[in-house]
């Protein structure tokens, strides 16, 4: 992957301010990276834009070819003239602004959404609704996510597997028959795609036009209880009875006793093989029409992956076997005309071979540097250890404290061993952490917005192993420097070429 020596800001939508409820793919995305190109930061990374999951990870989500509804934007669709009449009621049950994402009104109001954008359709020109058939036509996965969407709701959300039979193993008769019976329903779900395609293109526009950078994220595993596994069964751990053979984690460390189980059933890569990994690079493929480049997540598990039998409740009885990351890389490079815009998450233990893997293809791979200081001369995520440019180094990621956070929790003896590097010791902030990446060798640092603006983990997006408070997180202009904090950020990109 190639550009220039850049700086970027981790910052998922759902965390843009100014909008009700979360942040959206209208004048919100707009203002912020109208916001970067003032200061000269050439890069806006985010997390997974696909449905979160009912705790709001997007990393588990039920489809992961779709967008996130909650990001429509409402007010780009009444200007366009999707809503009719509907505005008023809209506006007075969604004007809510807060400074957390609360999904559950966030999930209201896309069902408003919804319905008022069914009831307004047979309203607009015929052009506009060939536009939209054509569009329709063309995304293959449309069709199962709305059904699947729909179904899920029918059945008061319960997992696909505790469906009625006839549903949950797709049978095709009667499948034909319901969707007959709820045409109306899947238009809703089919419309919501359309208008979030259309809004995000338009931010892929502007931010070429401003020179920056769009950086995504793709899960390695898929959600079990998804329209990915509901409708390709057969290219995952599945038994005929609904129960998970195999599943995801890892395996036991210093840092848990039983490891971490996921729960995500693993893949049967001798199917994948069979059809020339078509549902791998399709994905792939369809979440690099959205970015300009993606981090892989868990890149490990295209080297060998952890395979938990899957009544186990803990990570501890798995093994590893076997992944064709070769080959699924060098079809991807094809694919995408022997350029491959791919970051590998290489964090964790990583053997040489997951390096060999990562380093034949040239990809880019991640240096965290609350990872950093250890005492150990040898630690990999030292800033002077980061000897060439083909990294991309961060303070922390959405799964780390704040690096206000990190230094409060930080033992005394481990705060002696960073002294030297800090200008101000006394009065430890987040900044320390910045200067220090991006002084480093790697061609992109990239800090997450709390870092920016000094925050402690009050403002942390993620916290694994939990459930409580996570991805929630949002920017508010009050009493937040937003734009004060992006110049001194953009300043220090300058002064180090970035």
């Amino acid at each position: 992957m190639k550009f220039e020596r850049n700086s970027g800001i981790l910052l998922h939508p759902t965390s843009l301010p100014d909008s009700p409820v979360c942040g959206s793919f209208g004048e919100p995305a707009r203002v912020w990276l109208n916001e970067l190109s003032a200061s000269g930061i050439g890069v806006w990374q985010f997390l997974p834009l696909a449905p979160p999951d009912s705790f709001g990870s997007p990393y588990s989500s039920p489809s992961s070819f779709a967008f996130n509804p909650w990001f429509l934007d409402q007010n780009d669709l009444v200007r366009d003239g999707f809503l009719g009449n509907n505005l008023e009621k809209f506006s007075s049950e969604n004007n809510y602004f807060d400074n957390r994402v609360d999904s559950q009104l966030a999930n209201s109001r896309v069902k408003l959404l919804r319905s008022f954008l069914v009831d307004y359709w047979d309203k607009q020109n015929r052009s506009t609704q060939e536009e939209f058939e054509r569009w329709c036509s063309k995304q293959f996965w449309l069709d199962d996510h709305s059904i699947f969407m729909e179904l899920k709701i029918q059945n008061n959300d319960l997992p696909w597997w505790e469906w009625p039979d006839k549903y949950a193993v797709r049978d095709k008769k009667e499948l034909l028959n319901w969707k007959k019976n709820n045409q109306r329903e899947l238009l809703g779900h089919n419309l919501l795609q359309w208008h979030l395609d259309r809004q995000w293109k338009s931010i892929r526009k502007l931010a070429k036009n401003l020179g920056i950078l769009l950086f995504g994220d793709v899960p390695f595993y898929v959600s079990k209880d998804s329209a990915d596994v509901w409708s390709n069964r057969s290219l995952f751990s599945i038994l005929t009875n609904s129960d998970t053979f195999f599943q995801s984690g890892v395996p036991p460390d210093y840092f848990s006793e039983t490891g971490q189980l996921w729960g995500n059933p693993v893949y049967r890569w001798n199917r994948h093989k069979a059809s020339n990994y078509r549902w791998w690079r399709k994905r792939i493929s369809r979440h690099l029409e959205q970015v300009d480049f993606l981090r892989l997540d868990h890149f490990r598990a295209l080297e060998a992956f952890w395979a938990i039998p899957g009544k186990d409740k803990t990570a501890e009885n798995g093994f590893w076997l076997p992944s064709p990351g070769r080959e699924i890389l060098r079809l991807i490079k094809n694919d995408c005309s022997g350029l491959l815009p791919l970051v590998a998450e290489d964090l964790g233990l990583i053997t040489s071979k997951v390096e060999s893997l990562r380093d034949d293809y040239e990809l880019v791979g991640m240096k965290i540097l609350q990872f950093a200081f250890d005492g150990n001369l040898d630690n990999p995520y030292l800033p002077e250890n980061i000897k060439n440019e083909n990294w991309i180094v961060y303070t922390g990621t959405h799964d780390n404290s704040t690096s206000q956070g990190w230094w409060r929790e930080m033992d005394q003896d481990r705060k002696e061993q960073i002294r030297e590097r800090l200008l101000d010791y006394e009065n430890f902030t987040s900044w320390e952490l910045i200067r220090i990446g991006m002084e480093t060798k790697a061609k992109l640092f990239v800090a997450p917005m709390q870092d920016l603006l000094n925050l402690d983990d009050s403002a942390r997006l993620n916290k694994p192993g939990t459930i409580e408070n996570n991805w929630t997180w949002r920017l508010s202009r009050n009493g937040m420097n937003i734009e004060e904090a992006i110049k001194k950020y953009g300043d220090l990109a300058k002064a180090n070429k970035r």
